[in-house]
């Protein structure tokens, strides 16, 4: 290839990344007033985020906090009633907190208020529709909710999906006081069900890794009661 025709070609590489440059400008030039209008879009996005957190998440998750003060009293003195619907007074109920200020931690909380509430009141479907809405996060709450889902399947007869709960929650807790009650569940559950060789291995668990629980140290008589009804069978 001569010399000439390697300048020629080179010439014309460059003109080419001109003309590209040229065109870039160009549609830039040409389109700014779009670009700067969807840049202008994401700052408004980004901003809006940040000021819904600031003044209008943060704030309505403090006025929820204040809302479910009460609740929380009544839950603990199981006037489940008031606590679900409020008093006609000075506190709504976990109904309306839940309703009034959702996307709230707070709201997160007073469904499982609400399930538990319910469950105590005999009311199972709706103990379990607010239960599973239950986000949680919480290293001890979360356990807890599913344990109390646990218990309303042993409610409605299904010790089978109980168990299932009782166990997920012992793992998911992984406590040195939670764990052993939800193994306790599991364990009297597959008593109930006859089902004694799970049941020694549950109780076993509980022996051998939660000894100094009020749980482990019972453990050791249901190991042996398991026995002696398989031995019977």
């Amino acid at each position: 290839m001569s010399k000439k025709h390697q300048e020629s070609k080179a010439e014309k590489g460059f003109e080419n990344i001109g003309e590209a440059l040229s065109s870039s400008e160009r549609f830039i030039e040409k389109n700014q007033k779009t670009i700067l209008i969807a840049l202008a879009a994401v700052i408004i996005v980004v901003g809006g985020i940040i000021a819904y957190n600031y003044l209008y998440k943060n704030p309505k998750n403090e006025k929820a906090q204040t809302a479910i003060y009460k609740g929380e009293r009544f839950f603990q003195n199981q006037e489940d009633s008031i606590a679900l619907f409020g008093n006609g007074n000075d506190y709504i109920g976990f109904e309306n907190i839940i309703k009034e200020f959702g996307g709230t931690k707070t709201a997160d909380l007073a469904r499982a208020y609400a399930g538990i509430s319910y469950s105590r009141l005999g009311n199972n479907e709706k103990a379990l529709e607010y239960l599973k809405k239950f986000k949680g996060g919480d290293l001890l709450i979360t356990p807890a909710i599913e344990g109390a889902i646990g218990d309303v399947y042993m409610n409605m007869g299904n010790t089978h999906k109980a168990i299932s709960h009782f166990n997920s929650a012992a793992k998911k807790a992984n406590d040195e006081m939670l764990s052993p009650i939800y193994y306790n569940k599991a364990g009297l559950a597959y008593l109930s069900t006859k089902n004694y060789a799970k049941a020694i291995e549950t109780f076993q668990i509980i022996k051998d890794k939660y000894i100094n629980s009020p749980q482990g140290q019972e453990a050791d008589k249901y190991i042996e009661a398991a026995k002696l009804q398989q031995t019977g069978n």
